[in-house]
């Protein structure tokens, strides 16, 4: 399992095609450009997990987004909640897709697990939670906040900033989360937290 923002290696990287036609020693060697003449490669989940490990066990909480919209990866859900148990990460981890029969899977298999429905609108969201996801968070666009706040009471709204370009220019602006609070949004996804550190 492989840590990659979309199901295909095009945009983020200089290869062509569905991550799922590629065998791991494969995506290691795709490079991302991470400016200049620098590059990064592909990270395991194992590896991001080993990364965080020391962070998350300090109260850090990680949003694993099941990227299996296009392509329905055999046994996905099983393989991750495997290796968060195994860690004894599992009060740590929030589960997120655009899918929710994946989520619903990912609840059967651990009925505590903290889940997220993300689309695009908060409408969009709340519909999909209605179909028995077993989610309990909504993750919206920051702005697809299409509902009011009221209609929002009780739901932990986590808003994701940015995703669509790549790569990202660091903007070293902090957003006015008094404004997002007053949509309704309660927590942001968010590429660059070190601006929000005191």
């Amino acid at each position: 399992m492989v840590v990659i923002h979309d199901e295909k290696v095009d945009r983020t990287t200089n290869g062509i095609g569905f991550v799922q036609d590629y065998r791991l020693v494969e995506l290691k060697r795709l490079k991302i450009d991470a400016g200049g003449e620098l590059a990064q490669t592909i990270p395991s989940m194992n590896e991001v997990l080993d990364l965080l490990n020391d962070r998350l066990m300090q109260g850090l909480r990680l949003n694993i987004e099941l990227k299996n919209s296009i392509c329905p990866y055999e046994g996905m859900e099983e393989k991750i909640v495997e290796m968060v148990h195994k860690r004894g990460l599992e009060k740590v981890v929030i589960y997120s897709s655009f899918y929710a029969k994946s989520l619903a899977r990912m609840k059967e298999l651990d009925p505590n697990a903290e889940i997220g429905i993300l689309d695009t609108r908060v409408s969009d969201c709340m519909y999909k939670l209605r179909g028995g996801c077993g989610a309990i968070a909504l993750h919206p666009f920051w702005r697809g906040m299409d509902l009011m706040a009221e209609q929002l009471q009780g739901y932990v709204v986590r808003a994701w900033m940015s995703g669509h370009l790549y790569p990202e220019k660091p903007t070293g602006k902090r957003l006015d989360l008094i404004s997002l609070e007053e949509q309704g949004i309660t927590d942001i996804i968010l590429n660059e937290p070190e601006v929000y550190l005191q």
